[in-house]
């Protein structure tokens, strides 16, 4: 098969996708990145990088402006496949992931192609994460009409995709039917064999502090740290959790942008207004054990996880996170927010703990309880391990199912 990636930050969720294409001889595998690479090549993936020409319009109104950005995208993506066309190119699958509307020309390009879409997530107004936390509600009456537009990347790609693939059920709920119909769900897929517990791990945390497995570690990851993920949520939980364990470290990870939702009011990060709102209830010898990591190496990640007592995942009802499942792979025991996208992976006093996203005494309950209970958390760890081999796991579950996915979508 002739096969092309479009992923505006390749491969994204198709790293381990892309390369089990490419392995096969038969297929010839390419991929387009708006990535300034400076490679030809990746795991035998030949690369074809492109940027936009142009920004967006000055004064462009703002219900319409990121169906501007994506346009401006798509049109970037379009030429770069005339290119591509034309040095003699033509695949029979295009694989893309639409959200940032690279994809939407490609079947003018290429209309014989096979197009098929990864389904992340289809904008609502209700039901999901805008309106569930009243503290950010929507900032005008017309924040609902810019959501509808938002979605005409999504609608439009529902006119040309040949089928969707999502990675979980709860995300491909969030679609429309009929193209809901044409959704498959896999995972994208945790190599289990590689994300693992290390009973013998231990770290060096900014520079002179050594935790080992026998610490008392709680971590917290988001991408960056925002609402969304309920960073606001934990740090009000930081005061009572550091006062009642005296002898626990808290690991945070993730950046200061903003990665889902709107960017703060004032001049400042999420991460400083929330961390100003709550260290004054917190002595200094106690902020002492709370270490902001920032975003870390992934062979650095994997290790903290290991390392970590209890596990802390929240978020709005939204796009599930990559570390959610890591954490469940290393045998984390875990406390997560009680939203839909978690229903899947955790489940109450079997594999993790769920707490109401917003109360926060609840949350400091179940993390000190635990952190009280060495055995309920080598039990809730072992159980959250094997739920991710049985649903999650790359080779066994995930990358099968991917590649027949693309068989199917071959054959349509």
């Amino acid at each position: 098969m002739r096969i092309l990636f479009v992923h505006q930050n390749f491969p994204g969720q198709f790293k381990f996708l892309a390369p089990a294409l490419s392995a096969d001889p038969a297929n010839n595998v390419m991929a387009m990145t708006m990535q300034k690479v400076q490679v030809d090549e990746w795991q035998g993936i030949k690369l074809w990088p492109y940027s936009a020409q142009r920004g967006t319009t000055k004064g462009v109104h703002s219900w319409v402006s990121d169906f501007e950005t994506k346009t401006i995208r798509g049109e970037a993506c379009y030429h770069a496949a005339l290119q591509l066309k034309a040095q003699g190119f033509s695949p029979e699958l295009i694989i893309a992931h639409p959200g940032w509307g690279e994809s939407l020309f490609l079947k003018d390009v290429w209309p014989n192609a096979k197009l098929g879409i990864y389904c992340e997530f289809y904008y609502s107004p209700e039901g999901a994460d805008v309106g569930f936390d009243p503290e950010f509600l929507p900032r005008s009456d017309g924040d609902v009409c810019r959501l509808r537009l938002k979605n005409l990347n999504n609608l439009l790609h529902f006119q040309v995709a040949d089928a969707g693939i999502s990675p979980t059920e709860w995300q491909a709920s969030t679609f429309l039917e009929p193209f809901r119909s044409r959704i498959t769900v896999v995972h994208d897929g945790i190599d289990t064999d590689a994300v693992r517990p290390n009973p013998g791990v231990s770290m060096r945390i900014n520079g002179d502090l050594v935790l080992a497995k026998h610490d008392e570690v709680i971590t917290f990851v988001n991408r960056n740290l925002e609402p969304y993920r309920g960073y606001h949520i934990f740090m009000r939980a930081l005061p009572e959790l550091l006062r009642r364990r005296a002898n626990a470290h808290v690991m945070i990870v993730g950046g200061d942008k903003v990665s889902y939702g709107a960017k703060p009011d004032a001049d400042r990060t999420w991460k400083e207004i929330f961390s100003s709102e709550v260290r004054p209830q917190i002595s200094d010898a106690d902020w002492a054990r709370v270490h902001f990591l920032g975003i870390i190496p992934y062979q650095h990640f994997i290790p903290l996880l290991q390392l970590s007592s209890v596990h802390v995942y929240l978020t709005y009802p939204f796009v599930l996170s990559w570390s959610l499942l890591e954490a469940m792979s290393v045998g984390c025991a875990i406390v997560a927010s009680d939203t839909q996208p978690l229903h899947e992976a955790i489940r109450h006093n079997e594999t993790g703990k769920l707490v109401n996203f917003f109360d926060v005494a609840n949350l400091t309950n179940e993390v000190c309880t635990l952190l009280d209970e060495p055995a309920e958390r080598a039990r809730l760890g072992v159980n959250a391990r094997f739920f991710a081999q049985t649903h999650y796991d790359l080779k066994k579950v995930s990358l099968p199912r991917q590649l027949q996915w693309v068989n199917d979508l071959y054959n349509l």
